[in-house]
């Protein structure tokens, strides 16, 4: 066979194969019935819906000053601009705005570490200890779901008054440690290890520690994301600590000081350019935090029971 034979007869398989695949696609197209066809259109349409908001909250950022009060409210910024960034950044005040940020940058650290952390030491000795009182405590644990914030407001502040922990980071830190949700998603998923995995590891020679962070926490990571997220949208938006527990200027967060530019009636129109600016710096870093670690959620809801 001449080289000429041998390159039309791949040609002609080749051709072959992609015949075969554009039939082999278009049967899996004809698998799709006319309820699917509706089912995904909707889908796409509530999702395009379901980004009005974030599109709204980046386009009130940069609208200027007149157009912030227009009625009715307009969608888009028809003139943008980075006057409102500028002024929340550079705003002449006593405490800087750097002091804010840092504050909440530190505090929202320490805060999503310490959560995984207890979190993850609490769900192990639930899931693969025994020891006397476990089920009444995990009971109180799952109890404590039903309590709303506000009603829990005066205890924290009797605990940090009587911890001496009043206008300290402490404050922004501590009352989140106390998290029986993820305590309650981190053992729904750890009661999926199988404990002969860690009985072979004990035999070997390994330590409560070192199976807790060498085997527990790399297999839970699903539920690691998905308390860290939680918690880390609980401190970074947190404005509580900042008006109940703390009396000095310079230990406030980035969201109490965010909140305050619309305080009082000097400012309910010169503080909404940098309030808008604020707004959005918030809720940036929680739909980028979310977005990175939204497949982990999923993974974490599908093995923890929650339907």
């Amino acid at each position: 066979m001449g080289q000429s034979d041998l390159m039309t007869t791949t040609r002609q398989q080749s051709s072959i194969r992609r015949i075969l695949h554009r039939l082999g696609y278009r049967k899996k197209l004809k698998r799709i019935d006319a309820f699917q066809v509706i089912t995904i259109l909707g889908l796409i349409v509530f999702s395009l819906f379901m980004i009005l908001p974030v599109l709204f909250i980046i386009n009130h950022a940069f609208k200027p000053i007149n157009e912030l009060f227009l009625y009715p409210p307009t969608f888009f910024a028809k003139k943008p601009t980075l006057f409102n960034i500028k002024e929340l950044l550079l705003r002449p005040q006593v405490i800087p705005f750097s002091r804010y940020l840092f504050n909440s940058l530190i505090t929202t650290v320490l805060t999503v570490s310490g959560v995984i952390m207890i979190s993850a030491m609490a769900a192990y000795a639930f899931s693969k200890h025994h020891f006397p009182g476990k089920n009444v405590l995990f009971s109180i644990i799952i109890l404590a779901l039903m309590f709303a914030p506000e009603a829990v407001g005066i205890p924290r502040y009797l605990v940090m008054a009587n911890l001496n922990m009043l206008n300290t980071y402490f404050v922004h830190i501590v009352p989140f440690f106390a998290a029986p949700m993820a305590v309650f998603l981190m053992k729904q998923f750890i009661d999926q290890i199988p404990g002969a995995l860690m009985e072979a590891a004990k035999i070997d020679g390994a330590k409560e520690w070192t199976i807790l962070f060498r085997i527990v926490i790399p297999v839970c990571m699903p539920a690691v994301a998905t308390v860290g997220i939680l918690a880390f949208q609980g401190a970074w938006t947190n404005v509580e600590s900042s008006n109940l527990f703390t009396q000095v200027e310079s230990m406030k967060t980035l969201p109490y000081y965010i909140a305050s530019l619309l305080s009082g009636a000097s400012n309910n129109v010169v503080g909404q350019g940098a309030a808008a600016a604020g707004g959005l710096l918030i809720f940036l870093p929680t739909l980028v935090v979310f977005l990175f670690f939204q497949r982990k959620i999923l993974m974490t809801m599908a093995h923890s029971g929650i339907k």
